[in-house]
């Protein structure tokens, strides 16, 4: 039995640029698949570069052992969507997860800010 999830999609616009900010005060995204259907529906409503917030999404993505990251950053790869997580990731343990969001922000496809404002900026480009 799933329950109703709620969420907004805050629309930005830079120019050509469209961006979807997804916003809730639930989780979201507990597995690939709920983050697989998340970028299909944006992705067929002309997003291809989308932010969401860090507590909208399970613990278990930040803990690298169990595969769950992969699997979601695959599927951002495999759309060619550009991805920002934004919320504060000091509190997540270990550093494979802070090498792992040191080697993603220095790439374009996904991204780990502090700020919505970041965010925009760099999907901006």
């Amino acid at each position: 039995m799933s329950s109703l999830v709620f969420m907004e999609i805050e629309v930005h616009q830079n120019g050509a640029v469209k961006i979807a900010e997804v916003k809730s005060d639930s989780l979201i995204i507990t597995n690939a698949e709920e983050a697989l259907q998340l970028m299909v529906d944006l992705y067929y409503q002309d997003f291809d570069k989308i932010i969401i917030h860090e507590r909208c999404i399970t613990a278990d993505f930040f803990d690298l052992k169990n595969g769950i990251a992969g699997e979601i950053l695959q599927k951002v790869s495999n759309y060619r969507i550009q991805l920002a997580i934004v919320g504060d990731f000091g509190k997540y343990p270990g550093n494979s997860i802070k090498d792992f969001i040191y080697e993603s922000n220095r790439g374009r496809q996904v991204n780990f800010l502090d700020a919505v404002e970041q965010a925009l900026e760099r999907l901006s480009k």
